[in-house]
């Protein structure tokens, strides 16, 4: 099992700024993607944005020019820099990891989530 830890989180007013953290822990050979996922209240998840381990990103039309995905592969952290926030942004933000690890002696894949960060976004 991979351990993701989110921080980040928090309050802030519209038009303001967040960045989000994830790092991610255990017996890893390797991350091929991470990603941002978001949940609001009676709403289904959804895409924010993912990176490959190449840098290669992909994100939500919602959040297209207004947030940024990185990640430091040394480190199997992801970062997502979040401007111009809307009150629609608000959701808690959930971490998830793709790769390749090892778990009781054997290599398997892995497709894990972490706790996930809440960020409110007040009008």
């Amino acid at each position: 099992q991979v351990r993701l830890v989110e921080s980040g989180g928090g309050l802030v007013q519209a038009g303001g700024s967040l960045r989000l953290s994830c790092a991610a822990s255990g017996s890893i050979f390797s991350i091929n993607v991470m990603g941002w996922y978001r949940q609001a209240p009676g709403k289904q998840r959804e895409l924010v944005a993912t990176i490959t381990s190449g840098g290669s990103t992909n994100y939500a039309d919602s959040v297209k020019g207004r947030f940024t995905i990185s990640r430091d592969n040394a480190k199997n952290t992801v970062y997502l820099r979040m401007n111009s926030l809307k009150p629609e942004d608000t959701a808690v933000y959930l971490c998830n990891a793709q790769g390749v690890g090892t778990f009781m002696k054997t290599i398997r894949e892995f497709d894990d989530w972490g706790q996930g960060t809440q960020v409110t976004v007040s009008s």
